[in-house]
């Protein structure tokens, strides 16, 4: 319960002496609405933790000093009953208003710092953050409204609706309190709105409190740097006492500690290097290096070296992630600026090296739980420059796409008669979210981003949990085209095995056809082949696809393998099938030019493709053969 403030009913006379029992006894019956009254006049800048320790600070410091009775003070009368408040509690709170007001006052060289500008000595709260109870939209609204006023203007709304104070007594406590013009405030505090009740609620009460503990991670690291850096200055004694030069073992190069150029401008904000606008219409090739700045906070200098400083120096707290192949070091000198804004409850931006695409991501309130990822981009042109993933939030993924992107579409790849869910974009080329490919469970769908651009060319891609999403083709490895959805119709859910992997693009080649024994049906055999940034670790999938199938049967398997790819445009595999009426069949299919293949139990057919019945556990091995008799293994 708020307690109520002090009345009495004696006529108005001389202002009343207040003497120190009598002040401690107004303070000590009335400290929550008096701690509350702080709280609320505190600039919100502060930032909750130390509002409420500087509310309690400035409470428990508005007793007169010293023993000595003669203190006089004016009191104001309440709105609509004309009672005075107690003279102790008035004295009380005029030194809390006070103190308040001085507590947001900025800090400058001209002058000393006044007591209440300064952290709070008492009370001291070590390792924990307090902060009231979360309230209701309408407080939060409220809070927001009287932070953007003025320090006098804020105290004027909070006595108006907290202690029910008119116009003149308002005018009378801010005079006390040095304020310069009483007027101004209170017009000020009439842009808004009178919702005084909202001021009693849990959202402002400083007295009932949570305790959450501090950055646990960043208190050890300063310990560490403690020990550090005493155990630095013991070294450094006792290396400036050794005679003569040349006692390292580094030669020539500067010492650690020594401050390269480079590496210093890398963490400058000035120095980031910016595209022109129009850059890519006019530039012989397009890549991320013609992409121009974009974002709201582009001019954010103080959000730029954060981000650049936790590049150079990621600490413990901060969540770090990298594609495969990727190095995760500082900039080797200024970074290129590509999208600095704010996206969904995250300030993000992205920098480009010319090897990689940094992405730098933190909280709209405060910069806890930071998260750094690096994806290789080396060699990056056209499609693969078209896109980059600037947020991911409860399954949906947002694109930043390329400024020579003209429009942007959703397609489900498991249903190619759909029609593409058109996306919308913002100015900066942000796309609205949408659902990402399922992480776990059955394969129901699979999205791909289809991106047209400016000469009207369609590219689709698809995300992989990296940064750069993949780029999907179809056709002959030697000579791919862009990808449609019925190329992946049945081939997309095995993308799920090369998520996260530094995957640069994804064939789907369909090199061969077949007809099944018994039932004549058409079946297909498909080869994906997923290309990664750093070269090394492409993945190659044999599938066997009937018609009635939703999914391919995977077949074989291979890793590091030039097979099913530009350098050996050649594929070959096998599996076993039951047909409808029971019997169990060896069938095989070699790519075009294998002119014949043979089966371990030395049945041997001319062409690409086999049928031979079998039995269910016989194990059998499959031998291509190219027309100079090259034998051709089976994909592994």
């Amino acid at each position: 319960m708020q307690s109520q403030p002090p009345q009495s009913a004696s006529a108005p006379g001389p202002a009343p002496v207040v003497d120190v029992e009598q002040a401690e006894a107004a303070l000590v019956e009335h400290y929550p609405r008096l701690v509350r009254l702080a709280y609320l006049v505190l600039p919100p800048s502060l930032g909750r933790n130390r509002r409420v320790l500087t509310a309690h600070a400035l409470t428990q410091r508005s007793l007169p000093r010293g023993r000595k009775p003669g203190v006089a003070v004016a009191i104001p009368a309440q709105q609509g009953g004309g009672h005075r408040r107690d003279p102790g509690y008035a004295y009380v709170r005029l030194q809390v208003v006070r103190g308040a007001l001085d507590a947001g006052l900025p800090l400058t060289w001209r002058s000393w710092p006044r007591r209440a500008q300064l952290p709070p000595l008492l009370p001291q709260v070590r390792g924990l953050r307090l902060f009231p109870r979360s309230g209701g939209a309408d407080e939060l609204a409220l809070d927001q409204r009287l932070a953007r006023l003025s320090g006098a203007a804020r105290a004027a709304y909070v006595l108006r609706g907290l202690e029910a104070l008119d116009d003149a007594g308002v005018r009378m406590i801010l005079t006390a309190a040095g304020c310069d013009d009483p007027d101004d405030a209170l017009a000020e505090a009439d842009a808004v709105e009178a919702r005084y009740a909202l001021l009693a609620s849990p959202e402002f009460d400083p007295c009932s409190l949570h305790a959450r503990p501090t950055d646990l991670m960043r208190r050890r690291q300063h310990l560490k740097a403690a020990g550090v850096a005493a155990l630095a200055t013991l070294v450094c004694g006792a290396l400036l006492g050794l005679p003569g030069d040349g006692w390292g073992p580094d030669g020539a190069a500067a010492p650690p500690y020594a401050q390269n150029p480079a590496a210093q401008a890398a963490l400058d904000p000035g120095k980031l290097t910016v595209a022109a606008t129009g850059a890519w219409r006019r530039s012989a090739r397009t890549d991320f290096s013609v992409w121009p700045a974009r974002g709201g906070l582009v001019d954010d200098k103080a959000l730029l070296r954060r981000a650049l400083a936790v590049w150079a120096r990621p600490g413990g707290s901060v969540q770090v992630s990298a594609t495969p192949g990727t190095p995760s070091g500082a900039p080797p000198g200024p970074a290129q600026l590509l999208y600095a804004g704010e996206v969904d409850a995250a300030r993000v931006v992205l920098l480009y090296d010319g090897l990689r695409i940094v992405r730098y991501a933190e909280p709209k309130e405060g910069t806890s739980g930071a998260a750094l990822d690096f994806a290789r981009v080396d060699g990056a042109s056209g499609p693969e420059a078209s896109a980059l993933v600037v947020n991911r939030a409860d399954g949906n993924v947002r694109y930043l796409t390329a400024p020579w992107v003209r429009s942007a579409a959703v397609r489900d790849l498991l249903k190619p008669a759909g029609q593409a869910l058109a996306l919308r974009r913002d100015a900066d080329g942000v796309t609205e979210p949408f659902a990402g490919p399922a992480q776990s469970g059955r394969c129901t769908s699979w999205n791909a981003l289809r991106m047209r651009d400016h000469s009207g060319a369609v590219r689709m891609v698809t995300d992989l949990g990296e940064l750069t999403p993949a780029r999907l083709t179809a056709g002959r490895p030697e000579a791919p085209r862009e990808a449609a959805p019925a190329d992946w119709t049945k081939s997309a859910c095995s993308l799920a095995s090369v998520r996260s992997h530094g995957v640069r693009s994804v064939n789907s080649w369909a090199y061969a056809r077949q007809t099944l024994p018994e039932t004549g049906a058409a079946a297909q055999w498909v080869c994906t082949r997923a290309e990664t940034w750093r070269g090394a670790g492409s993945r190659s999938l044999a599938q066997f696809q009937t018609a009635d199938g939703p999914t391919g049967a995977v077949a074989a398997k291979a890793e590091d393998s030039p097979a099913c790819g530009p350098r050996e445009p050649r594929v070959l595999a096998g599996v076993r099938w039951k047909s409808p009426g029971g019997n169990w069949y060896l069938l095989g299919a070699g790519s075009k030019d294998v002119t014949s293949l043979t089966a371990s139990g030395g049945d041997q057919v001319q062409g690409n493709v086999l049928a031979v019945s079998t039995e269910r556990t016989a194990r059998a091995r499959l031998t291509g053969t190219l027309a100079d008799g090259t034998k051709v293994p089976t994909l592994r």
